[in-house]
């Protein structure tokens, strides 16, 4: 059924969603994985083929998207496509992954990343209450409906994308460049297929997650058969060219060895290309850009529990909006997950059990596109992904490649992964027996 003009006025555009994409994924992990990447190896070259290869991967699972979304086009993201495309149990793992860990747990540590670039401007004497309140002030922004949540996402995504794209120019004409060659030498190819190097890629995965992101609020956009392809493919572009540009200033301005296992890679940067009052300044920037990376993961998270209470009687109370479109209830059940991270988890950990949960979905995803042609191929698609066979082969083939040696390298985490979806499956019994609809 058409929405009616008011209907549409409350909905959001093609540029708000690649805005939401750009906003999911631009944060934390390009301002803070690259020291953990220099601890593993100290080749200039790999470090940013780590960069190249985890943007292809991404703008081939963007592609892929496109044509589910188009397909099916409803919000809920990974959940609503693999109930569809498998079964409700594989969607139920999904959206529970999503519901539990998938946005609280990169909302806790985009919170933990602001509270650690604030505390380069300024003593913070307790960075864990900063960060709660900066997630407490953005939730109530969002709590107050979708206009509102648009426009203060757009503000501050544009903000952040002037900063990263300010912070590289100044980088490459101000900074005294390293002593580093970025040509490939014999030993930087064997790198590339080594366990550290798939490892690091895990740190890169989380940096470039959200290029799904417009996936989750489909059901919002005006014309999402059209609207959401062009927003997951131009997003993800857009951030791959940025990504790969901050990272080369990043190793260009300072030495690696300060880098390494550093977490404010950003404010250590910028302290070379600026000076220290320079630095101050800009990590204190840094970290109103990560304020478009919460928001948008509080808008987006939310959608996923709203979904679900839609389908699911169990969790029927995340359902409910207010009259301005918020989902109140899933926002609240967020942001108490959030603040139970924030005094729970660490950093390195968070980011290695997130790479391995969502890849582990997002593998599942595209690999849907293949499921869904052969088992529904008279479905209308107006969108067709670019680029098929291959492009979503590429993204299974390097994603399955990653997991492998998570599983070897990072057991503890990948196991903590594994636990969370053993737990979804033992919760969707009792839900199913309750009721469980089947996402149209």
């Amino acid at each position: 059924m058409d929405s009616t003009p008011a209907e549409q006025d409350h909905r959001i555009s093609a540029f708000t969603a690649a805005c939401i994409v750009v906003a999911n994924m631009v944060g934390t992990g390009v301002f803070t994985s690259l020291g953990f990447q220099v601890a593993a190896f100290h080749s200039a070259f790999a470090l940013l083929a780590l960069w190249v290869i985890g943007g292809a991967a991404s703008l081939c699972g963007a592609l892929s998207y496109g044509e589910l979304g188009a397909a099916l086009p409803r919000s809920g993201g990974e959940y609503n496509y693999l109930s569809v495309i498998y079964h409700p149990a594989v969607g139920f793992l999904s959206g529970w992954v999503s519901l539990t860990v998938g946005f609280a747990a990169p909302v806790a540590a985009a919170a933990m990343a602001l509270a650690a670039y604030l505390s380069r401007v300024a003593p913070v004497p307790h960075p864990t209450l900063v960060a709660a309140a900066v997630v407490c002030l953005i939730s109530a922004v969002h709590a107050c409906g979708v206009t509102a949540g648009a426009r203060f996402q757009v503000a501050f995504t544009t903000l952040k994308v002037l900063l990263i794209a300010g912070l590289s120019l100044c980088g490459v004409f101000m900074a005294r460049p390293q002593d580093l060659s970025f040509m490939p030498v014999a030993a930087d190819w064997a790198l590339l297929f080594g366990g550290p190097f798939a490892v690091s890629l895990v740190f890169v995965s989380y940096a470039y997650s959200g290029w799904n992101a417009a996936a989750y609020v489909a059901g919002e956009m005006r014309d999402p058969r059209k609207d959401l392809p062009r927003a997951l493919v131009a997003g993800t572009a857009v951030v791959m060219l940025l990504y790969v540009a901050i990272n080369y200033v990043f190793l260009r301005a300072a030495p690696m060895e300060e880098l390494s296992g550093q977490v404010e890679v950003g404010s250590i940067a910028a302290a070379h290309i600026f000076g220290p009052l320079g630095g101050r300044i800009m990590s204190g920037l840094i970290s109103l850009g990560l304020v478009s990376t919460i928001s948008a993961m509080t808008w987006a998270g939310p959608r996923v529990a709203q979904v679900m209470g839609e389908d699911i009687p169990l969790f029927k109370r995340l359902a409910g909006t207010t009259a301005s479109g918020a989902p109140l209830g899933a926002i609240l059940l967020q942001l108490v997950l959030v603040l139970g991270m924030l005094l729970t988890a660490t950093f390195e950990r968070i980011i290695t059990f997130l790479g391995f949960t969502l890849a582990l979905s997002t593998l599942l995803t595209v690999a849907g596109v293949f499921v869904l042609r052969f088992r529904q191929p008279d479905l209308h698609r107006p969108y067709r992904t670019w680029g098929y066979p291959f492009t979503p082969l590429i993204f299974l083939a390097i994603n399955g490649w990653m997991l492998t040696f998570i599983l070897w390298n990072k057991p503890f985490e990948s196991l903590a992964g594994l636990g969370t979806l053993l737990l979804g499956l033992l919760l969707y019994f009792p839900a199913a027996r309750k009721g469980l609809a089947t996402a149209p």
